[in-house]
């Protein structure tokens, strides 16, 4: 018994030894996960970094004392009335558009009285500026043969270019020949439009590029300009083509002033026969067609063969807006014909006139010219039955014909349609020809409107991208532009009834000259104004973003037209889904389309930074028309603080100092967009000022002389004059003052001149730029004062760029914003933020602000905003140090590997973390799976983003398996199909040679059909009119044979595949919601924890603390469980509809309210004496070669 005692002790000793140790080694582990994290410590670390943050940031900024100093002045803080801010601000900008009304209006009347005289010709050839051919000089200094040498200034008023403001110029574009007699004319008479062109920049110099658009191709342009503009090199260097104007023809300044709204359908035909050559004709003429298409017309393509069908699925029985996006659509849909089977003219022409009727009767599109294009290679028929039901005997659609292809067996059938209805027909063989074809139907469109002669309606274009804008910045990007454009008439009498349009005159509008009319700083921070027009489409708005550059613009002076509307700018905050509009934004939208007066309210998302960044916040809207336009103005302030403004000035004429001791050093800077004070005179604008600083001590100079006006009052356009009198010239020295502005500029400049002068201790400074790496503090006032000031140590050179250089816009900029946001959330806070791209920087900084707000009646507003810049590498030991210890023992600290610890900003963006490559990165990208649990836990909100503004890059392959299979025919075939094309091309030319030949030996044969003998035939005089001179070709090197590959442009390219298309997206952002955190910071950290994430089913737990006195969370995550880590992307995602509709993948906006223009002229009822509706000519052609020309294009098929 005892031997088995002493043995059962020992194995129990045993035992006891093994536990002892098994406990000595696992009791680690249990510790690390019993302890999780010290959330204490978390939370005291978080503390002592706010606390030390907070108040060292109030010691350098000063912005108590900054905020006692408003105090101590005379300041009041008054409530916004928005009707009247927005009555008087429309008011202004109504005079500033009857300026230019007017101004085209007195160019329209010396344009039509010009015309009429008659041109003398003293048998010397005729010289005028031509814009191609200025300053050219030969090797030996003198002038080249054909130049003309003009004086050109650059001015930074019109995009900085070289100038003459004495003269005008005249751009051709290629296709047009300055020997034509009728451009020769026009070019004559129109000189005698520079006086008035100068007359009109001196009364109202704010006047860009004014104009006269002939309809004989060429444009005279003021002020005078070479062109290529920039380009003053010598003759030999210059590279004259390659740079062309465009036809300007085909814009939509030129066409909505030469026709009134048109509902358009596009016929083509699909059938067999229009293969090849000929289908690639069709499709460049449609292409043309819908280029000379605007926002007020209506549109839509058919193909047809056996069956007539949209070329655009989802636009099934219905006519759309011609705006940008449909354009697009309509135009990539003519890449997938497929020419086949036998064409039903009957049907399509029946599909033609019903959905055009429909819509008449329906009171749908625009209610004004309603027309079908019908592009063939030939009708068998000429259908008069259907024209006879459907369009006799008034004629309220007009048909357009365009014959494609050598054939020219159909011309009569062709010529009879569109003849028979006020239309006018057109035969097209070559792509060059195209365009120049197409501008005929814009004559006809344009004939009852000349016909009466009296009215000139004055048309706005929408929104541009122009020339460079005239700025204080350095960047000069493209300005938004606006057109305003009036048509000009023939009022010479001819032998034969005609009803021409002689031009199109205009100015150019700089959006910016309509913007100084509505100042930001009246509407306070974060509030902003827009204008819609009738589409409501935005001609300006804070959100507009367009796609386009204003390279095309700088290169050829071709527009590209911005329709984004309303609705795409404004991001309601509780949509249901995309372009699902909220009623309260429609009903806002309704009533500015119908250019009502009133106000409204609505909670919107704004997104900053590239759409990174993303708050909420309720508006107050107001809005009111601008009269004599089709434009409406509306005003966007926040509620609350925005309603209210601070009224603050200091008297420039009873100051006791010199006001321009306030502004002493360089270490201060204005908004460079705001309009301080400025010249008004078109001499006095010569002053110009180098930097807007300069400009603002000029007049500051200058309001100390005896004598000195506020002339707050701009001139008076004269509609708005009590006397129309004869205006007078303006005194070269005439100006404008924004008083209030200038004297809140004044007031601002003193007080933080004050500061400055009583700056911070030395030691506390460069205690603080060891400690926290300071290296500036700065202000910016609500009057657009910035002043700064450098904290580096003594041979250390500022960080580059400077923040003076790229943050001058003070309560434009982001950083201003925000922190008047985050006063709302945290009165006693800076709002912390990097640059995203702060792991490519050698050396990043943080950014701190915070918004300084003064009270006066119980009511807050914002003041100004105080800043500081970090060196981000000392922060970043700032933070590990406190990081890294405890209070009390602790086994983890961030300086461990077993706790990550980040400090995420209010959007969830790194601000510090361990590694540095994650600064400015989104915490999402770098553990996902935790952002989606601090999303869950609701200590950030995710809030959806869609963007109806976004470019998306078109990525199709083309690549299949058969590409890479050897085919040993393919050489023999494709040598064949190469023989057959220049068969092909060679019996065409020999048919052309023959056609020319027999047109020279014999009159021009017209063709005459039997149908209702009281439509009164044209005669062959009347249908030709005067003959063109026949003009030898110009001698050339290139063969006249040309290769079949670069006869066909258009062939097997996809217009889409290359670049960047428009498209809507989609991006989820945050927000961090503090309700779910403590503000002050004194509760225990929100404790989370991960579970079920490894195979170990170990747990992660996390511990997430708000930084007091910040924007900022501390996240500490515990490292020991291998969770898998996802990520969440903040890269906005394309848009993929189903619509159900036909599978069209996009949405159509037109669905909504739009207004039609207030003028529809369509008709007269004299225009059926005018007898001109195409030339109709057929020559003799060889069965046989058509035969043979058949058979090959058969062959060439099966060969394909």
């Amino acid at each position: 018994m005892v031997c088995e005692s002493l043995v059962r002790s020992r194995t129990f000793k045993k035992l006891f030894y093994v536990m002892i140790i098994l406990f000595v080694r696992i009791y680690p582990v249990f510790m690390d996960q019993g302890e999780d994290i010290p959330h204490n410590e978390v939370r005291n670390w978080a503390l002592k970094f706010g606390v030390d943050l907070w108040q060292y940031g109030k010691l350098l900024t000063r912005m108590n004392e900054l905020q006692r100093k408003y105090h101590d002045e005379n300041i009041k803080v008054a409530r916004k009335d928005g009707l009247i801010l927005i009555r008087d601000m429309a008011k202004e900008v109504q005079n500033m558009m009857s300026f230019k009304i007017e101004a085209v209006r007195r160019i329209t009347e010396s344009a039509e009285q010009a015309a009429l005289t008659p041109q003398t010709d003293n048998g010397q050839p005729f010289r005028y500026y031509n814009a191609k051919r200025l300053n050219s000089f030969g090797p030996d200094g003198r002038p080249a043969e054909g130049t003309r040498e003009m004086t050109l200034t650059p001015n930074p008023h019109f995009d900085h270019l070289p100038v003459n403001t004495s003269l005008s110029t005249v751009l051709i574009p290629p296709n047009v020949e300055d020997y034509d007699a009728e451009v020769t004319n026009a070019i004559q008479w129109s000189e005698h439009l520079d006086p008035l062109f100068i007359h009109n920049y001196e009364d109202d110099p704010s006047l860009s590029w004014q104009f006269f658009g002939s309809s004989t191709g060429f444009l005279r342009r003021y002020p005078g300009i070479a062109w290529p503009p920039e380009d003053m090199s010598t003759v030999w260097q210059r590279p004259r083509n390659s740079r062309n104007v465009y036809d300007f023809r085909s814009s939509a300044w030129y066409v909505s002033a030469a026709t009134s709204p048109k509902d358009i359908v596009i016929l083509i035909d699909n059938s067999g026969s229009m293969s090849g050559h000929k289908s690639n004709l069709a499709r460049a003429t449609t292409e043309s067609i819908l280029n000379t298409l605007g926002d007020n017309d209506f549109v839509n393509v058919y193909k047809f063969s056996d069956i007539t069908e949209e070329t655009v699925p989802c636009f099934k029985d219905m006519l759309v807006q011609a705006n940008n996006e449909n354009v697009r659509w309509l135009k990539e849909s003519l890449a997938t014909f497929k020419s086949e089977n036998i064409a039903n003219f009957t049907a399509a022409l029946v599909t033609g006139f019903e959905i055009l009727h429909k819509y008449n009767r329906t009171g749908q599109g625009c209610q004004c010219n309603q027309a079908i294009m019908l592009i063939t290679d030939g009708p068998p028929s000429s259908y008069k039955e259907i024209f006879k039901t459907y369009n006799f005997p008034h004629h309220p659609v007009r048909i357009f014909t365009y014959l494609v292809g050598k054939d020219s067996s159909s011309v009569h059938e062709m010529h009879w349609m569109a003849c028979a209805n006020k239309g006018y027909y057109t035969r097209i063989e070559n792509f060059d020809e195209i365009n120049e074809k197409v501008l005929h139907y814009i004559e006809v469109l344009a004939r009852p409107m000349v016909m009466y002669q009296t009215d000139h309606p004055i048309q706005w274009t929408p929104a541009y991208v122009g020339g460079r804008a005239d700025s204080f910045l350095n960047d000069k990007v493209g300005q938004l532009m606006t057109t305003v454009t009036t048509p000009v008439f023939d009022r010479r009498n001819h032998t034969v009834r005609v009803a021409n349009l002689q031009g199109v005159v205009g100015t150019d509008v700089s959006i910016d000259q309509i913007k100084k009319l509505v100042p930001p700083y009246k509407l306070g921070v974060n509030g902003y104004s827009f204008i819609i027009n009738n589409n409501g489409h935005v001609l300006y708005h804070p959100d507009l973003r367009p796609l386009q550059s204003n390279e095309l613009y700088e290169d050829t002076l071709e527009p590209q037209y911005i329709s984004v509307d309303l609705t795409e700018v404004e991001l309601v905050e509780n949509e249901n889904g995309p372009r699902e509009n909220h009623s309260v934004l429609l009903d806002l939208r309704f009533e500015m389309i119908q250019q009502k007066e009133g106000e409204t309210e609505l909670a919107v998302k704004i997104h900053y930074d590239n759409v990174r960044r993303v708050t909420t916040r309720r508006h107050k809207y107001f809005y009111t028309p601008i009269e004599g336009t089709p434009f409406s103005l509306g005003l966007a302030i926040p509620e609350h603080y925005g309603m209210f403004e601070l009224l603050a000035e200091q008297e420039i004429k009873h100051s006791q100092r010199n006001v321009t001791d306030y502004f002493k050093g360089n270490n201060w800077k204005v908004h460079p967009d705001w309009v301080y004070c400025e010249y008004t005179s078109g001499t006095s604008g010569e002053q110009w000022f180098r930097t807007a600083e300069e400009r603002v001590l000029h007049f500051l100079s200058r309001s100390r002389r005896p004598g000195w006006k506020w002339m707050s009052l701009r001139p008076r356009s004269p509609s708005q004059r009590e006397h129309h009198h004869q205006t007078t010239k303006k005194d070269k020295d005439a100006y404008f003052c924004d008083k209030n502005l200038v004297q809140s500029l004044v007031l601002d400049a003193m007080v933080t001149e004050e500061l400055e002068r009583h700056n911070t201790r030395t030691e506390d400074t460069q205690q603080g730029h060891q400690i926290f790496g300071l290296t500036l503090t700065f202000v910016a006032t609500r009057s657009g004062l910035l002043r700064w000031t450098d904290h580096v140590s003594p041979g250390e050179k500022p960080p580059q760029p400077h923040f003076s250089e790229t943050n001058v816009k003070a309560m434009d900029e982001t950083w201003y914003k925000r922190a008047v946001d985050q006063h709302s959330i945290e009165p006693e806070s800076f709002v912390f933020s990097v640059p995203f791209d702060s792991n490519l920087q050698e050396n990043p900084l943080i950014t701190a602000t915070h918004a300084v707000f003064v009270e006066h009646n119980d009511h807050r507003v914002p003041a100004a905003v105080v800043g500081l810049q970090y060196q981000h590498s000392k922060l970043a030991s700032l933070f590990q140090n406190i990081t890294s210890k405890c209070a009390e023992t602790c086994h983890k600290t961030c300086a461990s590997d077993k706790l990550d610890c980040y400090v995420l900003d209010n959007n969830g963006f790194v601000i510090i973390s361990e590694k540095t490559e994650h600064t400015g990165q989104f915490f999402g990208q770098i553990d996902g799976t935790i952002m989606d649990s601090l999303v869950q836990d609701r200590i950030y909100k995710r809030i959806t983003v869609y963007d109806y503004q976004g470019a998306c890059t078109n990525s199709k392959s083309h690549y299949s398996a058969d590409g890479y299979k050897v085919k040993p025919f393919d050489p023999i075939k494709s040598f064949f199909k190469y023989l057959l094309k220049f068969l092909i091309l060679l019996m065409a030319k020999i048919q052309v040679a023959y056609g020319t030949a027999i047109a020279y030996a014999q009159d021009e044969e017209i063709i005459y059909s039997d149908y209702d003998t009281n439509f009164e035939y044209p005669n062959g005089e009347d249908v030709m009119g005067e003959q063109d001179p026949i003009i030898p070709p110009p001698y050339t090197n290139t063969p006249s044979f040309v290769p079949p590959y670069e006869s066909d442009p258009m062939e097997g390219v996809d217009m889409g595949q290359f670049g960047v298309r428009p498209c809507d997206r989609k991006v989820d952002l945050y927000v961090l919601q503090p309700d779910k955190l403590n503000v002050s910071g004194q509760s225990d950290p929100l404790k989370g924890k991960l579970t079920n994430c490894h195979v170990t089913a170990c747990e992660r737990p996390f511990s997430v603390q708000k930084i007091p006195y910040s924007n900022l969370i501390l996240l500490v995550v515990d490292t020991l469980c291998p969770c898998g880590s996802k990520q969440f992307s903040i890269a906005p995602q394309e848009l993929i509809y189903d619509t159900g509709n036909g599978g069209c993948l996009h949405k159509p906006k037109d669905s909504l309210y739009r207004r039609r223009p207030p003028k529809c002229i369509n008709y007269h009822p004299e225009e059926s004496e005018i007898n001109i509706c195409g030339k109709a000519s057929t020559t003799a052609v060889s069965i046989a070669s058509l035969i043979i020309i058949s058979v090959m294009h058969y062959i060439l098929a099966l060969l394909s």
